[in-house]
């Protein structure tokens, strides 16, 4: 009875990291704006002064409902982290950040799975 409670434990175990394994960023990128659910532009670098970004991701590879975090970097200091539900595999989301206009430099998003597993880094720079 143990070993097929240990193996039963083990085979959800390894089903669970094989999901998170199938999970990937099939488009990421920072936008000035979200319409109809896609970004509106792609922007790699913009004006510091600009207020707010979005943060688009499409997640692929999803077995079942599951989440994964943006998190907001500027330079190596996290200044905002999103939690968002992923319910297909086939998903689109997205987060937003405001900015000051002192904040120019380098900034990224850090994409990670439900287990914070890092599955994309998104990077920009503001001017």
């Amino acid at each position: 009875m143990k070993k097929l409670l240990v193996l039963m434990i083990a085979m959800t175990m390894s089903m669970s990291f094989a999901q998170a394994a199938d999970l990937r960023v099939a488009d990421g990128t920072i936008t000035s704006a979200i319409e109809n659910q896609l970004p509106v532009d792609k922007i790699e670098s913009y004006r510091a002064d600009f207020g707010k970004l979005y943060c688009f991701t499409r997640i692929v590879g999803a077995q079942e409902d599951t989440e994964i975090s943006h998190v907001w970097y500027y330079q190596d200091t996290e200044l905002a982290k999103v939690t968002l539900p992923v319910g297909s595999s086939d998903w689109r989301t997205y987060s937003s950040k405001r900015f000051l206009p002192q904040w120019s430099g380098q900034w990224r998003v850090v994409v990670l799975d439900a287990e914070q597993n890092e599955i994309a880094t998104i990077p920009f720079l503001l001017e």
